[in-house]
Order: C-alpha cells, then sequence, then structure tokens
C-alpha cells in the first residue's frame, strides 16, 4: 500500500498548474488526501480575495490524489463548488473523502478550512476509473 501512496505523490506532484500556484499536497491515504495553499497575492480576484479558481484547483488537486491512491488512472468526470465564505489570507486547507467508489466511477467531496477551520468551499467530483 504505501507504494500506492508514493505513486499517488509522484503523479500529483507533476502538476504543473498546483505547483506554479503554490498548492502542496500534504497526505496522501486510499481514498482520501489532503492539499493546502498559502494564499499570496497572486490568488486574489478584484475585490481583494482568494478567486474561485485557485479554490477550485486546490480541491481538484486533493480530489485527484484521492481518486488516483489506488494505483488506477483516475481523471474527473463532472465537479462542482460551493464558495460559502470568502478567504483573503492565511493557509487554506482541502480535505478530500471518498463518498462511494463503484467499478468504473467514484464519488469525493473536498471541504475547504481556513487556518481557524472556518468553512470557505466544498467540492463535489464524480471520477472516470480507467480500468
Amino acid at each position: 500500500m504505501e507504494d500506492l501512496i508514493e505513486k499517488t505523490k509522484q503523479l500529483i506532484g507533476k502538476d504543473k498548474f498546483a505547483t506554479v500556484n503554490g498548492i502542496t499536497l500534504e497526505s496522501v491515504e486510499t481514498g482520501s488526501a489532503v492539499a493546502k495553499m498559502i494564499i499570496n497575492e497572486q490568488h486574489y480576484n478584484g475585490l481583494g480575495t482568494v478567486q474561485g479558481g485557485a479554490l477550485f484547483t486546490l480541491a481538484d488537486l486533493a480530489a485527484a490524489a484521492a481518486s488516483n491512491s489506488y494505483g488506477v488512472p483516475t481523471v474527473a468526470l463532472s465537479c462542482n463548488i460551493s464558495f460559502i465564505k470568502a478567504a483573503k489570507n492565511g493557509v487554506l486547507t482541502a480535505r478530500a473523502t471518498e463518498i462511494y467508489r463503484r467499478r468504473t466511477v467514484a464519488g469525493y467531496e473536498v471541504r475547504i478550512t481556513d487556518q481557524d477551520e472556518n468553512l470557505i468551499a466544498v467540492f463535489n467530483s464524480t471520477s472516470y476509473i480507467k480500468n
């Protein structure tokens, strides 16, 4: 199992867009993952809060790590995000949890919180398992 986790970390580590945006994968377990992003000025929208695309990317990376943690290539089929509270500074944490896994599809919920555990956004993803 450790080998699968390490392979997942290597795969996710190749995500150039997440890397350029300062997103790091903190942990991976089978069916779950945690990613973090330290907010800086590159993440701001015109109103001075974290841009929705940055939140989406953070959640998407966590979901990708969780879905690929079985060692089988898995890609997103659909995703949606609900923005709950604006974030302006600090550290954001995305925790991905597997909701279900079938033969060819799986579902994930990702909760993004700030350093004070305030809920910032909820992301849901359906993934296709390439068996």
